[in-house]
């Protein structure tokens, strides 16, 4: 008895001092620390997935644009996840190619599946298509001598939409496609053709002709605005005078409103695509060439007035922007190593002074225009002729159609200022304006301002490779430029290349 006492009396001094705690409900569970308890409560989550597309189905049309759909199914991982987001279906234009002209309009031939079948109380009617339906996607049809229609319910899938050109009607919805194909898809081309793209691949060209005068063709005559190399995209020109927009193709072939007559607005085919022509009542006009071309274009213009603007644009692969807009290395200024006493003589030069600036004025004589009286010169060498011809445009770098703008003689050099006109064969780039450098200053061969010349011409860089120009030599071809050249050069594009030689690695300076 003594050693239970003696070991109760010790746990009552251990035990601790204070009102007991209150008795817990065993139906609650211990309150767990904030951390603790959000721990418990997370779960693994699993989002609900799409499987994979099945195949496209077989097209609804052999031709004329129809519709193949594919599917998918919802993979259910969560069922407190809610459905997949998007679409369990997806529909796509297929056999977009025309029907031949025989066969039966596609809605027509729906209504005439109706023919002779019983309908209202019995009776039966021949059927025809109806335009004036309230849903395009539903089958109206107009029955044969009789003044009212019937609406059949859906078309078949495939069935174009007759509100919205390009769109076709699928599972009772008018769907216009992207340029993925896909119907109901809003992915468009950007301005370098590219679906989906941001611009990134090609260049933009703007520019605006403008001239206050008639031209060389004179009233009614044609006068060349621009080339347009091969490749652009999304060509768009416009005009708001008396005058008329022309285009020839890269065979000097018009396209539009040639030979003095003008065309009707609409769609016409060239360079491998096609161009849309509109022209109001009044004096507005233009054109609109998706592209890509496959051959350059010449921009014209019929003059029958003075020319307030002509605005074109296009989109050009980075290469060939750099190639016919970059700048020319032709076309900075070039001097030759001979200079005369007579060609750069002393300035005179008279300072004025103030207290707070000084101006200095340097006058110069007027460039030569003449030739010097020094030079002793010949009769010039003629160059003419088929082989000629068609040996020259063959071997020479450049072959073109210029206007002859300004003639200037440099030291033992003629530098002409010359405006492109038409490109026959380049190998390399070219300016709208370049500048003709000729080794002698006897005219040869004689080039005469103001007129145009198709010319043969070669590129000449020197051995210090300090020079990089179009050389004339005297033995040439420089022929006065006459309609029939167009028509004898074409078959010379048969005989070689028509793209030039590969072009060289561009000298340093």
């Amino acid at each position: 008895m003594t050693l239970c006492r003696t070991l109760t009396f010790v746990l009552l001094l251990l035990a601790p001092v204070g009102p007991s705690a209150p008795p817990q409900s065993p139906r609650l569970p211990a309150r767990r620390p904030s951390g603790e308890a959000s721990r418990a409560r997370r779960q693994p989550l699993f989002r609900n997935e799409w499987a994979a597309w099945s195949g496209w189905s077989v097209c609804s049309r052999s031709c004329g644009s129809g519709a193949s759909v594919r599917t998918r199914t919802c993979l259910t991982r969560n069922p407190t996840g809610g459905p997949c987001s998007g679409d369990p279906r997806q529909y796509k234009i297929c056999n977009t190619k025309e029907c031949p002209p025989s066969s039966e309009d596609f809605r027509e031939m729906q209504c005439a599946a109706f023919n002779d079948r019983p309908l209202v109380a019995g009776n039966s009617f021949q059927w025809t298509t109806f335009h004036g339906g309230s849903n395009p996607c539903e089958l109206s049809c107009l029955a044969l001598g009789h003044n009212f229609y019937y609406n059949f319910g859906r078309v078949l899938d495939g069935t174009a939409c007759d509100t919205e050109p390009g769109a076709l009607c699928v599972n009772g919805r008018c769907l216009k496609p992207g340029c993925d194909s896909i119907l109901g898809s809003e992915q468009q081309e950007d301005a370098c053709m590219v679906c989906g793209g941001l611009n990134t691949t090609c260049r933009h060209h703007r520019s605006v002709y403008q001239s206050s005068r008639l031209g060389a063709g004179g009233p009614f005559g044609y006068n060349e605005v621009a080339m347009i190399p091969a490749g652009a995209t999304h060509i768009r020109v416009t005009d708001n005078s008396r005058n008329y927009l022309a285009l020839q193709n890269g065979r000097s072939q018009f396209v539009i409103n040639g030979n003095w007559k003008i065309n009707i607005p609409g769609e016409y085919s060239v360079a491998g695509t096609k161009l849309l022509y509109r022209r109001s009542a009044d004096t507005w006009e233009s054109f609109e060439v998706p592209g890509p071309t496959q051959e350059d274009l010449h921009l014209m213009v019929l003059a029958t007035d003075r020319n307030p603007g002509i605005e074109y644009e296009y989109w050009l692969p980075p290469g060939k922007y750099a190639l016919h807009h970059g700048r020319s290395p032709l076309r900075e200024a070039q001097h030759s190593a001979n200079y005369l006493p007579w060609d750069h003589p002393a300035p005179s030069t008279t300072s004025t002074t103030s207290p707070t600036s000084t101006t200095s004025t340097t006058s110069r004589p007027p460039p030569v225009t003449t030739t010097p009286h020094w030079w002793h010169c010949g009769k010039c060498r003629r160059v003419k002729g088929r082989r000629e011809r068609q040996r020259q445009y063959c071997q020479k770098d450049f072959v073109f159609r210029g206007r002859v703008l300004g003639k200037l003689y440099r030291g033992e050099e003629t530098r002409y200022d010359v405006q492109i006109l038409h490109t026959y064969r380049n190998g390399f780039r070219l300016e709208h304006r370049e500048f003709l450098w000729v080794p002698n200053v006897c005219d040869c061969p004689p080039l005469q301002e103001g007129r145009q010349y198709v010319l043969m011409v070669r590129r000449h860089i020197n051995h210090e490779r300090t020079l990089n120009r179009i050389l004339l030599e005297e033995d040439s071809y420089a022929a006065p430029y006459r309609p029939r050249e167009d028509a004898l050069l074409q078959p010379l594009q048969r005989l070689c290349s028509n793209a030039g030689r590969q072009p060289a690695t561009r000298p340093a300076g």
